[in-house]
Formats: structure tokens, sequence, C-alpha cells
């Protein structure tokens, strides 16, 4: 069965022309009775509703009713007023309109709901998946994207890891919307991250209210790891499902603490159904390395997504049919210390407290960590050293992220002479094309790692919509998001305390033991073991790489890296999304056309 999708047409005559009889695909229409919105996706998953010549669409998550929407679309006149609407709602989705045949398109503001466009004919299409588009299209993959892709992994930031693989596809970026008018296609913004001005206080109180409205009744299960994310949403959704299913593996670091908070949890759930599978039943990490995948973009969490399927597969036996996962939880709660930038020059003597905490935590070289903060540059100069430095050796672990990114850019040594090159070009030509995605680098480092998170966590949203389970990630929705940048930075950015603003918004419904916790659990075993069983099928999916017949990988130069007796973690690191390229690359080029119809079930 293919996965959910769906294109957005205009309200042209021409787009008849681009139509195929998708057998099975869903279809609304226009007020003039042309195709509109064509896809695949479960019942519960879109709302349309209508007022004269104005339609509305909700696809994805959100308690908004089709009787709500029509209401809202009375309030309608133009493409503008479409923001008010945005505004006005809670969960993640995307939203479609049609106005008198003016036709607007948007996802999430973080990216875990992504728009792409191109044009056919002449004729403008918009989708939530890159790859409808490169179907409609017989597109081939653009080669530098891959080339930055592999030669930087995971550690690639936006806007570059945002834009599509697929040549002549083009992505709106997280927070602008897609605006047909007349055929003709704009990109313009209609979101951008709130003023930082609240207290923790009252930050707290919007952030639990904001949770609060993502927690929805029905089957519902969750995850339960033992960490502050996953057991706050545990415990919102238990106060609207208390015979909620609780779900978690059990840990093979005997150093975790992760199962003795998850217990106390446990105990405070009782009514609550709890389900924790033993390692020995798990798929070992790395498993299946050559298991075919999702062509929309390349997967990154290779290493864990055997995993991922067994427990969506092991849910949706248990009558699951939406799963609350914390993911997100970490970039959201524990700000990185570019506000440190912006604090310095309002409170100077807060923020060299701050300073002093961060350097003595992550020992910081108190020279280079106040000559960064004197001297942030620009995003600009920020990507060209990415470029000029790409082939150094990777730096100190210890060096201070106060910057306009979150890592260094390093290419592996398995990535070709002109592998490297070809990345080298991009990262200049991103360097002129990039823009800050905040006022200050504390609000770009803040969206930075929102958005760059957001993008694999689509993907992972996939592995379990295969197995017919939702995977809802409240972090990442919108309200949520706005409610934990309105707090100021400095307040829930303490190095001293485990992040504090969400643990004072789950005050009271989170036992305190559990928001008290300060550390974090390692999951080093299950990575060694899993790499020591699994290196054998991850050496033979690159035999005939994909990647090296395009120039890019030395498979040489792999093999000796992955079979290193004294192996770096940073390699296995850099390994993971270099098996996503490899996959998705052959899934990308494979000769059977795919096409739209691939929408239907």
């Amino acid at each position: 069965m293919s996965r959910p999708g769906f294109v957005v047409l205009p309200d042209l005559p021409a787009a008849a022309g681009i139509r195929r009889p998708w057998p099975g695909a869903q279809v609304h229409a226009h007020a003039s009775g042309r195709p509109w919105l064509v896809g695949r996706w479960r019942r519960a998953e879109v709302a349309v509703g209508t007022a004269g010549p104005v339609r509305l669409a909700v696809i994805g998550s959100s308690p908004v009713t089709a009787v709500r929407l029509g209401e809202l679309a009375a309030r309608v006149s133009s493409l503008s007023d479409v923001g008010r609407v945005a505004a006005a709602l809670t969960g993640s989705f995307h939203l479609v309109a049609t106005v008198d045949g003016a036709v607007r398109v948007q996802g999430t503001a973080t990216g875990l709901r992504r728009v792409f466009y191109c044009r056919t004919d002449g004729v403008p299409v918009a989708a939530d998946r890159a790859d409808l588009l490169a179907d409609l299209l017989e597109s081939s993959v653009d080669e530098e994207v891959l080339a930055a892709r592999v030669a930087c992994g995971l550690q690639l930031p936006p806007p570059l890891n945002e834009r599509p693989l697929y040549a002549k596809v083009s992505a709106v970026p997280p927070g602008d919307c897609l605006v047909w008018t007349d055929g003709r296609a704009q990109v313009k913004p209609w979101w951008r991250p709130p003023a930082a001005r609240e207290s923790l206080a009252r930050g707290a109180e919007g952030v639990r209210a904001a949770l609060a409205e993502t927690v929805h009744s029905g089957q519902v299960s969750a995850d339960l790891s033992g960490g502050l994310d996953s057991t706050s949403l545990c415990f919102l959704a238990a106060r609207e499902n208390p015979e909620l299913l609780t779900f978690r593996w059990a840990e093979a670091e005997t150093g975790n603490d992760d199962a003795e908070f998850a217990a106390r949890s446990i105990a405070a759930l009782d009514r609550a159904e709890h389900l924790i599978v033993p390692q020995h039943e798990l798929p070992a990490v790395f498993a299946d390395p050559d298991r075919p995948v999702d062509a929309d973009e390349p997967y990154a969490f290779t290493r864990s997504a055997a995993r991922i399927r067994y427990s969506a597969e092991t849910l949706a036996a248990r009558g699951s049919e939406l799963h609350l996962a914390g993911h997100g939880g970490d970039e959201l709660f524990s700000p990185l210390p570019g506000y440190l930038h912006q604090l310095l020059r309002r409170r100077p003597v807060t923020a060299l407290s701050h300073v002093r905490a961060h350097a003595a935590l992550r020992r910081w070289p108190l020279f280079g960590t106040m000559a960064g903060l004197l001297r942030p540059g620009t995003v600009a100069g920020w990507w060209r050293q990415q470029a000029e430095h790409l082939s150094d050796p990777v730096g100190s672990a210890r060096r201070p992220v106060l910057g306009w990114g979150v890592a260094p850019l390093r290419a592996q040594p398995w990535v070709t002479a002109d592998g490297r090159d070809m990345a080298r070009k991009v990262l200049h030509r991103t360097a002129n094309e990039a823009q800050p995605l905040g006022r200050d680098p504390g609000e770009h480092q803040a969206m930075l790692v929102l958005r760059s998170a957001a993008a694999q966590y689509r993907l992972t949203a996939g592995l379990y919509a295969d197995a017919g389970v939702e995977l809802r990630l409240p972090f990442f929705d919108d309200r949520v998001v706005e409610a934990v940048l309105r707090v100021r930075r400095h307040e829930h950015a303490d190095a001293r305390r485990y992040k504090p603003l969400l643990a004072e918004a789950m005050r009271g419904i989170v036992p305190d033991v559990v928001l008290g916790r300060a550390t974090k659990g390692e999951f080093g075993a299950d990575i060694r073991e899993g790499l020591r069983r699994n290196q054998t099928a991850i050496l033979r999916l690159f035999e005939d790489s994909a990647l090296a017949a395009r120039g890019l990988l030395d498979p040489d130069r792999l093999r000796a890296a992955v079979r290193s007796p004294q192996r770096d973690y940073r390699v296995v690191a850099a390994l993971e999304p270099l098996i996503g390229c490899e996959r998705w690359l052959r899934a990308a080029d494979r000769p059977a056309p795919r096409r739209l119809d691939a929408l239907a079930p």
C-alpha cells in the first residue's frame, strides 16, 4: 500500500491536461468544479469547509471539524484572510485554501508538514511530497544537493537540508506559503517567531495550555521512555485517556537510568496499560540496512529504522490508532547558547553568570567563548567558512556553539574529491542565498535545530503510517513552539537546571521525582552491539553502491573506516545518513516510473 499524500491543482482549464485518472484517489473540487485536492488520506486526516466560492482544507492532525471550517470560510474574502484562519487552529496540518480561483498552500512553521511545487506544461502544481512532483516531471536527481547530503550528513542545516533532491522541484520554506493567482506562483511569509518577552512562570502556563490542546481522546498510545519529554505527554494524555497504552524499549546499557524513572511513572499511571519490549525481542540497531525506503528524501535515522517499524506494527496490533512521542523536546526546551549574544548586550552581569555556567559544564575555553560572543559574524560568513574548511579534520567537541550554525560541516574520508568539490559549490551558493531564521543568533539557533529535526521526524511519521498508526509529535506543533519561543531564552536556558520551562509547565501533572531528573539515557551499548551484528550487511549494501557509481563515494575508504578497531563514534554517526543516502538513491533511480496513481490504495 502506498503512503498517504496529496497534490494541489490550480483552478485553470489547463490543469485538466495534467490530471490522470488516479484510481481510488479522493478528490475535492474548486467552486468551479475543477479538481483542487487529489490524494489519499485517512478520513480523520482531512476536513473541508465551504462558504460560497471559498474552500478551506485542513489535512493532518487537528480537532477542527468541517462545520467549524465552514464558519471560518465564511469570514474569508481573500487569501490574505487565510492567515487568521491558520492562527485560530491547533494541531499539525497542511492548510489549503481556494478563494475565487486563487489558491494558497502552507505547511507548518517547523517543517514537519512540507510544501513542494513545480510547473508542468505551464501549469503550477503543489504537493506534500517532493517525489510525487518528481514522478510527474520524470525528474532526475540533483547531484549537487545529493553530494552535500553525502558530504555533510545529518549536520547539514537549513536551508540546504530542506532543498529537494530532485531537479525542477522547488520547496516552500517552513513558515512561508505558496500562493497562486491567475496561474502565477509566489512564495510569501506567513509566520515568524514571536518575540521572547514572557517570564518563565507566565510562559510555563502558556506551554501547559498549548500542550493540553494537542492531546485527544481515542485509541491512543504514547512513548514512556522515562525522559521528561515523553513522560510529560503520557501524563497529559492520561487525563483524557485514563486507560492509555504506554510503550517503551528496554535498554541494553546498564548505566541507563531511564528504566528507573519510567518505573516511577508507571506506578503513578495505575489505570494505564504498559507495554515494555525486552531487548531480545527488538531488532538490532542497524538491522535490515538494505530494506527499500520511501523515495521522498533520504532518511538519516537508519540505525533505528527497523526498531521503529517493529514498534509501529506492535502498536497497530494492540489497536493503537494514534501514537504520541516526545521527539522535538530536546530541541525545543534546551536552547543553544546563541542567546548569550543578546543577553550580553542587554544584561551583561546575567550573561557573564550564564557564560561561566556553560563553560564549566561543557569545558569551553573562556577566551574562545568571549571571542565568539564579541564577533558573531554573519549567516553568509558561516556558510562560506564551512565550504572553505569542508575537508579539514573534525575539531574539538568542546568548541563553543555560539554562531549561526550548530556543528561544523566536515566531509568524512570516504567522500570522493569530486563529491567534496560539488558539495563545496553548493555551500558557497547557499552562502549567497541563506537568510537568518530569527532576529538574533539565539532565535536563529532555536529555529535551526527545530527545522533540522523536523526534516527527519517527518519521515519517521511515514514509518508509522505504513503500519496504519498516526505519529503525533506535539513538540513540533506551531502553537506549542510559539508558546515556548515567547519565553525569555535565558530564563529557560539555565545550564544549571534541566529543561526548567517544561518542568514548570508540568508541575502538578508529572511526579516531582521525574521533574527533578537531571540525567539523560545512554544507548552506547545498543549501538555497539547493533553495529557488530550488522557490519557485514552494511558493507554488503555498498558493494554495488549507487553513490559510488555517481562518483560520490569511495567504497574502499568506507570499508576501512567501518572495520577499524579504533572506530570513532563520529564515524558511526556519519554512517547513519550515508546509509540513508544510498538507500534513497536506489529508490529514486529505480527504472519503473511511480507516477501519481501511486496515491491509490
